[in-house]
């Protein structure tokens, strides 16, 4: 399998997990020349309100990649990439609060991605039962291979 594109999916509450996601990119996409193409996906609301925060021009045509480029998960995550010299892309993408991990399959797919990165925290089956998950959704429905990276 050629690797040209690995998915990065980020979002809210994926700030204790840059490290070892940016660490787990370089390691697969710097060796392989591929393309990293880091993505947030938002919520409406999450979108809205840092759109409000970041205070764009009331004229500037503002999209969620843009958004996503200018929040601090994705700076720094483009930051390690840029010091391990591994070409990046910003992305942004607005999914439902239950409908993130589909906003990722969707990007995978747009992006024509070769693996997707994701990452998570440990949780008990239970958990996952109860509560969903964003990475079990990405995993069971990526059109192409996952890697789950988790938190240190």
């Amino acid at each position: 399998m050629s690797l040209e594109t690995v998915l990065v999916a980020v979002g809210e509450g994926d700030e204790d997990r840059i490290a070892p996601l940016a660490r787990t990119a370089i390691d697969i996409a710097g060796p392989a020349g591929a393309t990293v193409k880091l993505a947030h996906v938002f919520t409406k609301d999450s979108y809205d309100d840092l759109r409000r925060k970041l205070e764009f021009d009331k004229d500037a045509e503002v999209t969620p990649d843009v958004v996503a480029k200018r929040h601090v998960t994705i700076r720094e995550l483009g930051d390690a990439l840029s010091d391990a010299d591994v070409d990046f892309t910003w992305h942004g993408k607005i999914g439902d609060e239950d409908g993130k991990g589909k906003a990722i399959v969707e990007l995978a797919e747009e992006l024509e991605a070769d693996l997707v990165l994701v990452g998570g925290r440990k949780r008990s089956p239970t958990g996952k039962a109860v509560f969903g998950s964003t990475a079990q959704e990405v995993m069971l429905n990526a059109p192409c291979p996952v890697t789950f990276v988790r938190a240190e």
